[in-house]
């Protein structure tokens, strides 16, 4: 009987928690997002459960919020994500580092030497989780008033995917020959100018840094988008998903994976891990009333900026007891508006204000044994190969996942005990690919 599939676990880790009360929750640490020497020992105790990764969104702007809101927030400061992994890559040795990079407001040729520098730092433990930046405030801090179109920025991240990844096949794994004797550090034949010059996008090249430990750092991808799943199934190895239910995760994962035959690609050379939110308790009844508990810590300023946020439309100043009125398309996240707008039928202002400050998706909330029920269920039934896990405060609610969960999972079977590889393609069985100018 052949063995159980695997989960693999990634950690949500910026903001460090997406829960708007998180930071007013008993015993949790205020300053946890801004916080090194705590966040040191998170890492470290992820590593212990035998994480597959450590992953760190971005924001490249303080999200649009009155000061009535701002002032609630525990998000708006927090560690630019390359400093903090770099930084952690020296007291971590096998969980993978996973940082954002947009490809709206940052230029192919510092991402692909960001991550190249990260991979070799880390040992091959790199990833790169591919934005299109949906929050239209970053524009105002990167010299223009115009957020680009939706369908512009995707296709701006396709060209950028391009080119990134022809960077760092810039040389040939042995093109580093370092001959002392002879003086011979290089072998000219196995550099590669790129000289590439597309509809977005002009980059000679090439990379001034040795290819990857990986060959490519790990690429991760989040959007949800009909042009998203599509840039997804053409390049991404993991997905970061947002389905909220098992019905939707299966659909989402027959969808994105049914796609990758008609581009080449071998389905099973990508792992797609929704956000589970996940809260445990001795009983059922005592983790529900830890997150009720949580959630009452959301305050009404706090949780209506939210969700003016994930609509992209400020709906502070309708009746908070009132239904949500008819919100326009916008040019933010589509993903993130159409979720919430079908989240509104019979409910006020006032309760999607504060399921949106508590986070309103996917949730895990039982016992270990309650937990790894659900866990496992997606797992078999191909609603997800895993999960990126978000804690609802710290670090108590990441020591209970790690000292519970784990474990259970680890009985069942279906979670590793100990790392069979060293590198973040390896915890996730991924083949390292070959450098396109310099095949054999």
């Amino acid at each position: 009987m052949p063995d159980p599939r695997q989960l693999h676990l990634g950690a949500f880790m910026r903001p460090i928690s997406i829960h708007t009360g998180a930071w007013r929750y008993p015993g949790a640490a205020p300053d946890a997002n801004f916080n090194f020497p705590l966040i040191k020992r998170m890492i470290q105790k992820l590593e212990a459960a035998k994480f597959d990764a450590f992953f760190m969104a971005d924001h490249l702007a303080v999200l649009n919020m009155p000061i009535d809101a701002l002032k609630r927030s525990h998000t708006v400061t927090s560690f630019e994500p390359f400093t903090l992994l770099s930084a952690l890559a020296t007291v971590t040795e096998r969980i993978g580092l996973v940082a954002t990079a947009t490809t709206t407001y940052d230029e192919p040729y510092h991402v692909a030497r960001r991550f190249a520098s990260l991979d070799h730092i880390s040992g091959g433990r790199a990833g790169w989780n591919i934005v299109t930046t949906g929050n239209p405030e970053t524009s105002h801090n990167f010299g223009s008033d115009a957020h680009l179109a939706h369908e512009t920025r995707y296709a701006r991240a396709r060209e950028f995917y391009d080119v990134v990844t022809g960077l760092w096949d810039s040389w040939d794994d042995d093109a580093f020959i370092r001959d002392v004797e002879t003086g011979v550090f290089t072998d000219p034949e196995k550099i590669h100018v790129l000289d590439h010059k597309g509809e977005f996008l002009s980059v000679r090249g090439p990379l001034n840094i040795a290819r990857p430990v990986q060959g490519w750092p790990v690429i991760v991808q989040a959007g949800a988008s009909e042009p998203g799943k599509q840039l997804a199934a053409e390049t991404a190895e993991a997905i970061f998903g947002s389905s909220d239910s098992l019905a939707a995760g299966k659909a989402f994962y027959a969808d994105v994976k049914g796609r990758m035959p008609a581009v080449g690609r071998d389905p099973e050379s990508l792992k797609i891990l929704p956000a589970a939110f996940v809260v445990v308790g001795e009983t059922d009844a005592d983790a529900r009333a830890k997150r009720a508990h949580l959630d009452s810590l959301v305050h009404y300023d706090s949780g209506i900026r939210s969700l003016s946020i994930g609509l992209n439309y400020d709906v502070s100043g309708f009746d908070p007891d009132g239904q949500l009125p008819e919100i326009p398309e916008s040019n933010a996240s589509k993903s993130s508006r159409d979720r919430l707008v079908e989240a509104s039928k019979g409910k006020t202002i006032r309760e999607l204000a504060a399921k949106a400050g508590s986070y309103a998706g996917l949730a895990f909330v039982g016992t270990p044994e309650t937990i790894a029920d659900g866990m496992q269920q997606w797992l078999e039934e191909r609603g997800s190969d895993g999960f990126n896990i978000m804690f609802p405060w710290l670090p108590g609610g990441l020591e209970d996942f790690t000292d519970q969960v784990v474990p259970e999972l680890q009985r069942r079977g279906i979670f590793r005990k100990e790392y069979t590889g060293t590198t973040l393609r390896d915890h996730l069985g991924l083949a390292r690919p070959a450098n396109q100018f310099f095949r054999d």
